[in-house]
């Protein structure tokens, strides 16, 4: 399926009555950077390009409003643009929910589990080591993935990625220098570290500084 953006390529419909899967890629669009920061969505022009009547479209920007992704604006919706103190303030709570994780994981994830996030974690470094940082972003995904389902608790994987839904987040591995990569690299080896050493204390230390260096990062980039 044709990725939402700024085209004027018809996009593959999306199947009628469905207006779950209109959201789902709406949202992902947004949270991917594909629509951008106060880009404004025409209700009559996504009906369109998406192949669907203006209701489900309709009730997936309220959805998205209530997620916090968009905002009314002259009688219209934009995507929100968010404050530095929003920005750090989505961080401190992100912080805690997977600082939390982290030190669960470390000690309820079975041997297999940390074997998988030490191999995620290893194909993160072979994937920069052969120049193809094309899946930076997948790898980083999929290791902090790993840890949140090793904490084996539910409400709080869907809290964490109710927290992670912004284009900054999600779009910030896919940026970071050479120096940045390296200083993620060692910072995620030291949480692998902390995880097969079973230290709840110091998984969770690592994992909500990383977070904070992420959010730094961010920062840097909008001032």
């Amino acid at each position: 399926m044709p990725p939402l953006g700024r085209t004027d390529q018809r996009l593959a419909p999306a199947p009628i009555n469905r207006t779950t899967e209109v959201y789902e890629q709406l949202r992902q669009a947004i949270v991917e950077g594909s629509i951008r920061p106060n880009e404004r969505l025409i209700e009559s022009d996504l009906a369109e390009r998406l192949g669907v009547s203006r209701t489900p479209v309709r009730e997936t920007m309220l959805r998205l409003a209530g997620d916090g992704l968009i905002v009314s604006q002259r009688r219209g919706w934009v995507v929100r643009e968010h404050s530095p103190e929003e920005i750090r303030e989505v961080y401190e709570i992100r912080a805690a929910l997977e600082g939390f994780a982290a030190g669960l994981a470390a000690h309820r994830a079975t041997d297999a589990e940390l074997k998988a996030i030490e191999a995620i974690h290893q194909s993160y470094i072979d994937s920069i080591q052969s120049s193809s940082r094309g899946h930076l972003v997948e790898h980083n995904d999929a290791f902090h993935e790993a840890i949140i389902a090793a904490a084996c608790n539910q409400l709080l994987a869907e809290q964490i990625h109710r927290n992670s839904q912004y284009y900054f987040i999600h779009r910030i591995a896919g940026f970071l220098s050479d120096e940045e990569v390296r200083v993620s690299i060692e910072g995620h080896e030291e949480l692998v570290q902390a995880l097969l050493a079973r230290d709840p204390v110091l998984s969770e230390q690592v994992a909500r500084a990383r977070v904070f260096d992420g959010l730094e990062k961010v920062l840097n980039r909008i001032r």
